[in-house]
């Protein structure tokens, strides 16, 4: 029972904190609560997802946070000059060019990604400022009132942005369990040094899986500019340490090699719920911090138990 409990540690405290919130609010279970709290992780929830490919070839990204900032302000300077299709693809094309700026400085000049990561961090975020003039940028068109109104409503109860969330988080899963890509970065986190001498092209996957993490970014930066009507280049503050926690809760292992979609989702809800519940007892914000701070060690912890 005990090795059931900490193999399943994830779901096992997701189930809990969801009981909790219950037994402790009685409006945890309405419905526009769970709204707003799938509509609440849904943005770090797809930048998790990118978090997860690029941990689970042993490395990190520290710049999906700014990302967000200057993708955003990017999307609404775009959806105000430009036809909303055109503004979409262009803000995804340039956030998989940021994110191949990191993985060409990881995998082909052996850059640290800690580094690497951190100096695309500072840079998106001053870009960010500059192309705002330090204001939000608000959309002005008919474009942008159709992303506002795709990011405020729901379908079949469940909001459109969480449902983009839902179906990146589903790909994920697919990928990393049956097909090619997904098996090859996995084992190229749990021994890039085999992974290298049995011939898979390490540099280009490792280029590939911080590429994806930007491009994961600009539609997190989408959906987040939809929800709030503009982009300002102060979104996102902190939000790649949330994918982190996000990915390690999951069970995700900072060395490469273990991780799940699936899991990684639970991490997020987790994180989601904690919030949810300390907001319904009106805790204050920085509180809520030393929680979660609590609960990624006290996962970290757990996986040492694990086989």
């Amino acid at each position: 029972m005990l090795k059931l409990l900490i193999k399943y540690n994830t779901i096992v405290i997701f189930i809990v904190l969801v009981i909790f919130s219950a037994l402790i609010s009685d409006v945890f279970f309405t419905s526009i609560n769970l709204s707003n709290l799938l509509k609440q992780v849904s943005g770090v929830g797809i930048i998790s997802i990118g978090m997860l490919l690029v941990i689970l070839t042993g490395g990190i990204d520290l710049s999906v946070g700014s990302l967000i900032a200057l993708l955003a302000v990017t999307f609404a300077l775009l959806v105000n000059t430009m036809i909303l299709p055109a503004a979409i693809l262009i803000t995804i094309v340039i956030g998989f060019a940021l994110g191949s700026v990191s993985g060409y400085l990881v995998a082909y000049q052996k850059m640290a990604p800690f580094i690497a990561t951190l100096a695309l961090m500072t840079i998106a975020r001053g870009l960010g400022f500059i192309y705002s003039k330090g204001s939000p940028v608000t959309f002005q068109t008919s474009g942008g009132e159709l992303m506002s109104n795709f990011g405020n409503e729901s379908f079949l109860g469940i909001p459109n942005i969480a449902i983009i969330f839902l179906i990146i988080v589903l790909l994920a899963h697919i990928m990393l369990r049956y097909n090619v890509f997904g098996r090859l970065i996995i084992a190229i986190g749990s021994n890039e040094e085999a992974a290298y001498l049995s011939g898979i092209k390490v540099n280009k996957y490792k280029f590939l899986v911080y590429a994806i993490s930007g491009a994961l970014a600009a539609v997190a930066a989408i959906i987040v500019a939809s929800r709030t009507n503009l982009g300002s280049p102060n979104m996102g503050i902190a939000w790649e340490l949330d994918a982190i926690a996000a990915v390690v809760i999951g069970g995700a292992s900072l060395n490469g090699g273990k991780g799940s979609a699936i899991n990684t989702l639970m991490g997020v809800l987790i994180l989601g719920l904690i919030g949810n519940i300390l907001n319904l007892l009106n805790v204050p914000s920085y509180p809520q911090q030393v929680v979660k701070g609590a609960i990624i060690i006290f996962a970290v912890l757990l996986q040492r138990f694990e086989k």
